[in-house]
């Protein structure tokens, strides 16, 4: 229970500092979010450097191992395209990636949440890029 507390004030001080970044108070090192402010806490953020980050391209490829058992698919993991992240209760990240099907190259974007005091990570969602009716694995 104290491991939960300590994430929690961690997470509330995180948020403060970053609404004082967003207000001119204290510059953050190049992070904004997708529409180009300062972040503010709960705003989904582009991950810098996240597609040659070993930490993301682990999630990509747990992303598609998760649909290809799920799905019972083959999809071979390709590579990371984009990396994108939100605070919630952990992280959830916003996974572009490629990956072969068939031989063909295509693009998914997968959504993974992770607590990592809990040692927990689930896929949430995992679809082809553009498809907006496809059915989302969860």
């Amino acid at each position: 229970m104290k491991i939960k507390a300590w994430v929690l004030v961690l997470v509330i001080l995180h948020c403060i500092s970053l609404s004082n970044s967003v207000y001119g108070m204290e510059p953050v090192g190049g992070i904004r979010d997708v529409d180009g402010f300062k972040n503010s806490c709960g705003g989904i953020i582009d991950v810098d450097g996240g597609e040659n980050s070993l930490e993301i391209q682990n999630l990509a490829r747990f992303a598609v191992d998760e649909h290809n058992k799920k799905q019972n698919s083959l999809l071979e993991f390709n590579g990371v395209l984009k990396a994108r992240q939100q605070v919630v209760a952990g992280l959830m990240y916003y996974i572009t990636l490629e990956a072969t099907d068939g031989g063909k190259k295509n693009k998914y974007e997968a959504k993974i949440w992770v607590k990592a005091w809990e040692n927990f990570k689930e896929l949430q969602e995992f679809k082809p890029v553009g498809d907006e009716t496809a059915n989302a694995s969860s």
